[in-house]
């Protein structure tokens, strides 16, 4: 069985060595996932390293020069922390950038020795070095979000070792985001799982797949590829081949066929493309009806299964035509809020998957199917939005014309390598996820400004050459000036902050003229509103809530007047915390600009918001000769969409308001500026009050409504 244990070392020294975390790991370890389950010895083992870790910061940059990565170093400053971890949660770190240090003891069995041991951490920031029993393992510098693995079998020995890692969280010039520019916690540590991945020495490394969908024909075209290593001291011949299931009941629908011989070197990592397949009748991916598929490869010696790689993905179709989405050749109008992750004190960017779990579903409750991030998110943010059904574009952290400062005609070559370094390895991993809508490549950098326009260009170019069939967009700040001019005409479509009556002033008039504009300037594509809002962010911002409530009102009824305003992004879901924050101290410096606070608490104006993102433009009830009577109108614009196998469901309460009587139906197909009514007799005469609840094929609520009688 695996177990995790603290236990005191008898190595000849007392203080922080002696509580040295340490996670041991029996022989039987290799027949468990790390689901928990039971697997075949072929499959992944994937062991967490999460947990307790030893901790210390290191101010004064002493800890390379007295070798803290050895095992004999044993000052008491060194404290247990849990890993994921952040220090910018604790009062006593919360402004501290700089260096800090961590440490793991773990011990594996014999029979480890004849596999291949990989460490993954899926994100530290912002720059980590890694070594293994004191030995130098590797590094990844100058990005934050993303995840990095290195391979430790050179350095592995069975019975104990000990792993240490420095994290840097300094700000920076040579990396995105930039310096100290950007407008969201500078969160240092391990702020993300780390885990072991223990593999046969000839392994699957990853697996990519290529839904195309044809929608007349109702079949998909299925590309799949896969990088295979051989870690081995000799060639190793192989065979490879794939099978795809559906993820729900288990149903095989597609495989490889043939067997595809394989032949690496010593060292050799290989891409190896399938020939293409169709799959008949495709389950498409929609975010009301987020159906997955699972893909296993396979690779084979001699006949005998050695290695298993699996990974999910969807088959769905986005397209941009008429300046509209098209969702599996529907037109659709989309509506959703960003969040900022990172933002609960206790937790900071190290957020366990209990609290990204609350946030998503508050937001699956907020009626949003479209969102938005300014970094590469943690991967149980996008399982969530495969799974429940949630449109988000994952972006690059550059943010800010400050990105640019003191460049003239082009970009920084230290900040261009940096972002399509980071563009590479967040497309690499994302790649299959169906709920991925589009890469966002910047945030408001001025778009106008020769080397953010150049950087803008060139991370577009490398985007489609690593990804050639997704959508590809940035968020401007500068369209309002010469839309014609900014590098937002390069992009499949447009997006704009929209901060009139707030960072750009104005009122709502100024506002439809400059959207009328961009419209001009871009006639052919889709416009998304990709921020707008209220933040309370200036000393002479004294008006709150009502005020965001106001401007979120008054600005969706612009939009709503124009068909080409394809998408909405709320900025945004939660107060923030931010080292720019102009409210609160310590761990609580943040800025006021959400529908909840940082610990999850309502607004009047999450509300507002929730109805606002509705599908359902109005529901009427009203209860009158032993029947409820219900009306259902669905918006015609923004958001906007065919309603499929939504259900109408009604609770009547009565004797001192106890639930008497309830009934459900589901509803007819519903599409943009359907109106319908429907009615239900009661076994009851009277109520002391009716609930009446409008529910996605995925559970959460579209519309509500509720009568009270006296």
């Amino acid at each position: 069985m695996l177990t995790r244990r603290n236990f005191l070392k008898n190595a000849g020294g007392t203080g922080a060595l002696a509580m040295l975390p340490a996670l041991t790991l029996s022989a039987e370890a290799n027949r468990l996932s790390g689901s928990g389950k039971t697997e075949e010895a072929h499959d992944d083992l994937l062991v967490s390293l999460n947990g307790p870790w030893l901790f210390r910061t290191d101010p004064d940059d002493r800890g390379d020069a007295e070798k803290w990565y050895e095992l004999n170093e044993t000052s008491p400053d060194w404290e247990t922390v849990s890993v994921p971890h952040t220090w910018q949660v604790d009062q006593r770190y919360h402004d501290y950038l700089g260096t800090a240090w961590y440490r793991k003891v773990f011990t594996v069995p014999e029979d480890w020795m004849t596999k291949t041991l990989r460490v993954e951490f899926e994100a530290v920031y912002h720059s980590a070095k890694v070594w293994l029993n004191g030995k130098y393992a590797g590094e990844h510098l100058r990005k934050g979000y993303t995840a990095f693995m290195l391979d430790l079998s050179g350095l592995i020995r069975p019975g104990e070792n000990y792993l240490v890692v420095q994290a840097g969280n300094r700000y920076d010039d040579q990396m995105l985001p930039r310096n100290n520019s950007y407008d969201w916690a500078a969160d240092g540590g391990i702020t993300r799982p780390v885990s072991l991945y223990i593999t046969p020495k000839t392994y699957a490394e990853n697996v990519r797949v290529t839904a195309l969908p044809d929608l007349e024909q109702g079949t998909a075209t299925i590309k799949v590829q896969t990088q295979i290593a051989n870690t081995l001291e000799d060639r190793a011949r192989l065979s490879v081949t794939y099978e795809i299931l559906e993820d729900r009941g288990n149903r095989l629908v597609l495989s490889s066929g043939e067997q595809v011989p394989v032949v690496l070197r010593a060292g050799e990592h290989k891409i190896i493309e399938f020939p293409d397949q169709v799959l008949e009748k495709p389950l498409l991916w929609h975010f009301d009806s987020p159906n997955l598929y699972h893909i296993v490869v396979s690779l084979s010696i001699d006949g005998r299964v050695v290695h298993t790689k699996k990974d999910t993905f969807g088959v769905r179709k986005i397209e941009v035509r008429d300046a509209g989405f098209y969702l599996n050749g529907e037109r659709v109008w989309l509506a959703g809020v960003e969040r900022m992750a990172g933002s609960h004190p206790e937790y900071g960017m190290a957020e366990p998957a209990s609290w990204i779990r609350h946030d998503h579903e508050d937001m699956k409750n907020l009626n949003c199917i479209f969102t938005r991030v300014h970094w590469q998110q943690d991967k149980r943010v996008l399982d969530y939005c495969d799974r429940h059904g949630m449109l988000i574009q994952v972006e690059v952290p550059t943010w800010g014309g400050g990105t640019f400062k003191g460049m003239k005609e082009e970009p920084d070559q230290a900040i261009m390598q940096n972002g399509l370094e980071q563009l590479k390895e967040m497309i690499g991993r994302e790649y299959n996820r169906p709920s991925v809508f589009s890469w966002g490549l910047c945030n408001e950098i001025g778009g106008q400004n020769p080397p953010a326009y150049k950087f803008a260009e060139n991370m577009l170019k490398e985007a489609k050459r690593l990804d050639p069939y997704r959508l590809c967009a940035y968020a401007s700040n500068t369209l309002h000036y010469t839309p014609e001019k900014d590098v937002s005409k390069l992009m499949d479509f447009i997006e704009w902050n929209e901060y009139h009556e707030s960072w750009l002033g104005g009122d709502t008039e100024d506002m439809e003229k400059n959207l009328q504009a961009i419209h001009k300037a871009f006639p052919d594509k889709p416009l998304v509103i990709s921020e707008y809002g209220w933040c309370r962010c200036a000393p002479d911002r004294k008006e709150g809530d009502e005020k965001l409530i106001s401007i979120l009102k008054r600005h969706n009824a612009i939009f709503r007047k124009h068909d080409y305003v394809a998408g909405l992004i709320f900025f945004s879901y939660n107060d923030y915390r931010t080292h720019r924050g102009d409210k609160g101290i310590g761990i609580l410096k943040q800025r006021v600009h959400g529908v909840v606070d940082l610990y999850g608490s309502r607004h009047p104006s999450y509300y507002a918001l929730q109805e606002e993102s509705s599908p359902v433009e109005s529901l009427d009830v009203s209860f009158h000769d032993q029947a409820l009577h219900v009306s259902i109108d669905t918006r015609k614009l923004i958001p906007a969409y065919t309603l499929r196998n939504y259900r109408l469901r009604w609770i009547g309460y009565a004797d001192q308001d106890i639930p008497l009587e309830t009934a459900e139906i589901t509803l007819p197909d519903m599409k943009p500026g359907y109106a319908g009514a429907f009615e239900f007799k009661t076994s009851l005469a009277a109520f002391e009050k009716i609930k009446v609840e409008v529910l996605r094929p995925t559970g959460s609520v579209a519309a509500r409504a509720r009568l009270l009688f006296k």
